[in-house]
């Protein structure tokens, strides 16, 4: 049985609950069991947000994640925060643009991309969480691109569909990413 319990987390603005939605939204059209929670404070922009999805080929008995076998961080904060929370034989995947140090643990495979920076030199900061998705499909294969695209296009409104084509760049430069 496949199930990715995801957990990502970092400030509110990142786009972190939209990647969220959308990884969720992939995993649907694969006819797979989805669940998407959020969590912010109340400051949003700026404040600290995250989101639980789950990926899987089983049903899923709870939305609420007491460890995950994922973990995307885009701060420092988070990083503390939620590190312990990985299963032994997880992973976890930073934003070294924006987390200052390298995750501690040695029992999980640590993926360092400065997608902040990266997402910057193509133009637009907000591209940097699907950067890091990029590096968590490209791995686990937990959906496929084209389903991620067409997630895209069911999740965002429309007046931002123009955006598409550079948010699949985004996920490829991600996908492509050496390990660190």
């Amino acid at each position: 049985m496949a199930q990715h319990e995801i957990l990502i987390a970092g400030f509110g603005g990142q786009g972190i609950l939209s990647a969220g939605r959308i990884l969720a939204y992939a995993g649907m059209l694969e006819n797979k069991n989805v669940s998407w929670l959020p969590s912010y404070g109340p400051e949003m922009r700026g404040g600290t947000a995250n989101c639980n999805v789950i990926i899987s080929d089983e049903p899923i008995g709870s939305p609420i994640l007491n460890s995950a076998t994922v973990l995307i961080v885009m701060n420092s904060p988070s990083l503390e925060k939620f590190e312990s929370y990985v299963t032994e034989g997880g992973m976890i995947i930073t934003d070294k643009s924006l987390v200052t140090r390298s995750p501690l643990r040695k029992d999980v495979d640590v993926y360092e991309i400065p997608a902040t920076q990266l997402a910057s030199e193509m133009g637009n900061p907000t591209y940097a969480c699907i950067i890091l998705l990029g590096k968590f499909i490209a791995i686990t294969g937990a959906v496929s691109k084209g389903s991620f695209e067409e997630a895209l296009r069911k999740v965002l409104p429309e007046k931002y569909h123009k955006l598409i084509p550079e948010e699949m760049k985004a996920l490829e430069v991600g996908m492509e990413y050496e390990k660190a």
